[in-house]
């Protein structure tokens, strides 16, 4: 045997003897863990992430998850991260929209009406129902069109004329007859003369669902005003993103008047915030910053109008900032004092970012727990496609999921918890397996080197 050949098996050997000690990962590495149920056919289960689990993470991008089964080993898992695999349609579409009129007697209620459509669904003209007198017509709402868009309906983008500014309330209802209509919540529009600045807020979210006709009801008719544009953004069928899930508050400091900041436990790819504005009559338009570390420069994530205000005796609130899911951990929100600001303590915040699924394979026994919190392990999610050899969207929605048996992370129990004089034998073991393999393969290449030297 040669004497190169001698040292490469030799350090094959010390590689393969480090590897077993650092592979060797318990529960008790991470800084909590959380008991999961198992429900449906395995043996994968898919597990949705929730944001306080996420929270105890030392590490953005979830590399310190692991699922452990009783006997205390790892389970081969994937994370299906949102932001890889739902990409949006950011495009506005233009679509159609037709008034919705009432009588002065009854604009309060839904107006009936009379409609053309083509073959394909496509609305042509939309009248109100016979009755109504010259004159007497009061603009209830508007009938959007949007049945030549095929993919889920994400946002809302409405333009009004100038003559109705102020802030504008209603609700939106979806139908595919117009017959059958199905609520899909409220929305609000505002545009504000400010400090020589128009603000504006066109911008409206929708459930991300599929619908041939929008219904967009003003709840004060005496104010509704005239459209000059509407148009819808979509996501691509079968790219839906995932819900957003919302964080506990947190507390924030004033640095200085109109500047605010907060610090998160950890990294995230924030999608929207919500602030806590307490006061009545508040009105803040603001610019958002972020960073990574106190080290890092501010980055601009993004701006909004943020406000409480009180009309007709009601409550009328824009309290949330929507982002574009870039990583953050310190935020910086700084507000222009000329609309009052929002008061002398910061307000409490809320993040809000894609739910994160985990897919684990099991084996071995239960109970499974989930750990987390760990700034040293590696990386050990393997790919959708290599965990389940048939991966596909439907194949996923189909497994069997896992759940936390509480929503309280605690911290982990080690799998041997040591006494004050008892020894870990199962890492020294270890540790010395590394230590007499390097030795007995560097005894070995001695030995063959001096038996070499001694030959005629």
């Amino acid at each position: 045997m040669s004497c190169q050949r001698i040292i490469n098996t030799a350090v094959l050997g010390a590689a393969l003897c480090a590897s077993m000690a650092v592979s060797a990962e318990t529960p008790g590495d991470f800084a909590s863990q959380t008991p999961l149920t198992l429900s449906g056919e395995g043996p994968w289960y898919r597990l949705e992430l929730p944001l306080n689990v996420q929270l105890n993470a030392r590490q953005s991008d979830l590399g310190d998850v692991r699922v452990f089964n009783a006997e205390g080993q790892p389970q081969a898992y994937a994370l299906a991260l949102d932001q890889a695999q739902y990409p949006q349609d950011e495009t506005p579409i233009p679509v159609k929209w037709f008034p919705l009129y009432n009588s002065n007697d009854a604009r309060d209620a839904v107006p009936s009406v009379r409609v053309e459509r083509t073959t394909t669904g496509t609305l042509i003209q939309v009248q109100p129902q016979r009755g109504i007198e010259a004159g007497e017509e009061v603009l209830r709402g508007w009938l959007l069109d949007t049945s030549t868009i095929k993919a889920p309906l994400n946002q809302l983008i409405l333009d009004w004329s100038a003559e109705h500014d102020g802030f504008q309330r209603f609700s939106i209802e979806a139908s595919d007859d117009l017959q059958h209509w199905q609520a899909w919540g409220e929305g609000q529009v505002a545009r504000l003369a400010f400090a020589d600045e128009l603000v504006e807020q066109r911008e409206v979210g929708l459930p991300g669902r599929n619908a041939r006709y929008l219904r967009l009801l003003w709840h004060s008719p005496q104010t509704a005003p005239t459209l000059t544009s509407a148009q819808i953004v979509g996501a691509h069928t079968g790219s839906l993103p995932q819900p957003l899930a919302w964080s506990e508050p947190f507390a924030g400091k004033v640095d200085k008047p109109g500047e605010y900041s907060w610090q998160l436990p950890t990294g995230l790819a924030l999608e929207r915030l919500k602030f806590d504005i307490a006061q009545p009559n508040s009105l803040a338009p603001g610019t958002l910053y972020g960073r990574t570390d106190a080290k890092g420069a501010w980055q601009v994530l993004g701006s909004g109008l943020l406000y409480r205000l009180t009309q007709n005796g009601q409550d009328v609130v824009q309290d949330e900032i929507q982002l574009p899911g870039l990583v953050a951990q310190q935020l910086k929100l700084e507000v222009d004092e000329r609309g009052g600001g929002l008061g002398a303590e910061a307000p409490k915040l809320q993040v809000a970012v894609r739910a994160t699924q985990l897919v684990f394979l099991a084996r071995g026994s239960g109970p499974y727990v989930l750990t987390v919190g760990s700034s040293t392990v590696k990386a050990a999610n393997l790919p959708l496609a290599t965990l389940i050899p048939d991966y596909s969207v439907q194949k996923l929605a189909e497994l069997g999921t896992a759940k936390l048996i509480s929503t309280l992370v605690v911290p982990a129990i080690p799998a041997a918890p040591p006494a004050e004089s008892s020894i870990d034998f199962k890492r020294v073991g270890l540790w010395a397996v590394l230590v007499i393999g390097v030795l007995l393969l560097g005894w070995m290449a001695i030995s063959t080197l001096r038996a070499s030297r001694t030959k005629p």
